[in-house]
């Protein structure tokens, strides 16, 4: 998101806008060329003299450039398709992103897009995405088998208008129901006497002895009580928030109960977990960069030389605090608390849009579906997520892909963001068991989910619903600022405290600024999404 570059840049934005307003539904600007290349409808190479394109997106921090990494290399080898890759970590892309969108240098394509539903309906009804269904129909056998076999996944790449702008990511595991789980280091709990906490006020107690008592013996002051990173998809604290409000949080602010959409932000129980863990921030129970740290950061805490993190939230223990100390760390279950014992469900489901864009800018539109259609093959999409097999993975006796034994000290999940670009890629549940195994940690985490969580989740949870174009484009108007005030004031609130103070014209300018209407709107399209179901 472009936050400050002055009228002149805004004028040029909306200028770009309306000259390529006209091109919206044609297929791109540009005449393809893929025929000149040699381009083959079957078999590899894809063409028969080299191609280069360029890709634009989101990585992971911790990635390399993708050019570096060897399955990406070979797809270059095996298609004869050069690509050069302007992917860029989430914080970056996400001030960068819609300023390429609107410039008039556009890459070829997006890989992983982090597109919004406003960005997909404008950048696609304007031309500088180009629908993409019919060169699916034409040139992505394996894709069009995920629709036949999935509808809902074709359903929800598909546009109020139709088209197809951005492509799908699935991995059918059921593991992102719950994303938030809540470690805690069972070692210091027996050094200081203390059972594993099962309500709100055990843990509570536990991180004030983690910040008073030196439980890693060292004589020194540097233990990290809680350890997350703010409004991070599998790391914030939302969960501990339903102890602590009873009014469980999410990326989204919202949920649903008995039909209803709620928007949590300004709900009374998320004013008194907000003011709980303004508390704990200021007794220093709260790691003091949990607000603002990265994921780089943030895994580099648990494997500092002497052991300082006493808990934390992440999805996977050995990626935060290093196969080494995985054993010293357990899994906290749904902690009691103000509504009893309560979790919150992630919204959407396994299946995501905008893993794969194609812009106008785009001579070769044929060639690069079918070099994106290759990586819908079960086979290469485990590789995608997981990299080249014979290097995290490889194939057992009955031919089925495993996780391999990774080096002594490596974790899987951040080896796996250094050979897998991820993006685009399905696996359906069958594929779990015909093609690649889940990773070791991950059906732990299965189990974990059904044992844990799941139980004490909430009933409902807003799926991936079909926005109008004018819903979608409202929807933007108002909840745009709407998140960014309240996400500010959740920050504020935590490190500074005055949420209670705040709280009465904080919520009277957030229904100023029409937080009705957008409960409304998410609202209809909930109901109707029922109704279809």
């Amino acid at each position: 998101m472009i936050r400050k570059h002055g009228a002149a840049v805004a004028g040029c934005v909306v200028a770009g806008l309306l000259l390529t307003a006209c091109s919206g539904g044609s297929g791109g600007g540009e005449e393809s060329r893929s025929e000149e290349v040699g381009f083959q409808t079957e078999g590899l190479p894809i063409v028969t003299e080299r191609v280069n394109l360029t890709f634009s997106g989101q990585k992971s921090s911790l990635a390399p450039d993708y050019s570096e990494m060897e399955l990406v290399q070979q797809w270059e080898a095996d298609t004869n398709v050069s690509i050069t890759w302007e992917n860029l970590p989430e914080t970056v892309y996400s001030e960068k992103k819609n300023l390429i969108l609107a410039s008039g240098d556009l890459p070829d394509a997006f890989y992983n897009t982090e597109f919004t539903p406003a960005d997909i309906s404008t950048y696609g009804g304007n031309g500088t995405l180009i629908p993409l269904e019919d060169l699916i129909e034409e040139h992505a056998p394996n894709l069009q088998k995920v629709f036949e076999e999935r509808p809902e996944i074709r359903a929800a790449v598909t546009s109020s208008d139709g088209h197809i702008y951005t492509l799908p990511a699935a991995e059918e595991l059921g593991i992102g129901a719950v994303p938030f789980f809540l470690s805690i280091n069972k070692t210091w709990l027996d050094t200081l006497g203390l059972a594993v906490p099962g309500t709100i006020e055990e843990y509570e107690a536990a991180l004030e002895a983690f910040k008073t008592q030196d439980p890693n013996g060292n004589g020194k002051a540097d233990e990290i009580p809680l350890s997350f990173i703010n409004m991070w998809w599998c790391a914030d604290v939302g969960d501990i928030m339903a102890a602590l409000g009873g009014m469980p949080d999410n990326l989204d602010h919202r949920i649903v109960r008995d039909g209803k959409v709620i928007y949590t932000a300004a709900q009374p129980g998320y004013r008194d977990a907000i003011a709980r863990l303004a508390d704990w921030y200021a007794r220093g129970l709260i790691d003091q960069e949990a607000l603002t740290q990265d994921d780089k950061t943030y895994l580099a805490k648990g494997k500092a030389p002497e052991p300082v993190l006493g808990s934390y939230v992440w999805w996977e223990t050995e990626e935060v605090v290093g196969p080494e100390r995985a054993d010293e760390y357990v899994l906290l279950p749904a902690l009691e608390g103000a509504a009893g014992r309560l979790v919150g469900r992630a919204n959407g489901g396994d299946f995501g849009d905008g893993a794969f864009a194609i812009t106008r800018a785009n001579e070769y539109p044929e060639v690069t579906m079918r070099w994106v259609d290759r990586l819908y093959d079960p086979v290469m999409s485990a590789q995608v997520s997981w990299g080249p097999i014979g290097d995290m993975i490889e194939e057992n006796e009955d031919g089925v892909l495993v996780q391999k034994e990774l080096p002594e000290g490596v974790s899987a999940g951040e080896y796996r963001q250094q050979v897998a670009p991820g993006g685009p890629r399905v696996l359906l549940r069958e594929h779990f068991e015909t093609v690649v195994l889940p990773e070791p940690r991950a059906a732990q985490r299965v189990k974990d989910l059904e044992e844990l969580y799941l139980p004490y989740a909430e009933d409902e949870y807003y799926p991936n619903v079909v926005f109008t174009a004018e819903e979608i484009q409202e929807i933007a108007s108002i909840e745009t600022d709407i998140k960014a005030l309240v996400d500010a004031k959740r920050a504020e609130w935590i490190a500074k405290g005055g949420v209670e103070s705040q709280w009465d014209d904080y919520v009277a300018q957030l229904e100023q600024m029409g937080l009705d209407r957008l409960v409304e709107l998410y609202q209809q399209a909930y109901d109707r999404y029922l109704e279809n179901s």
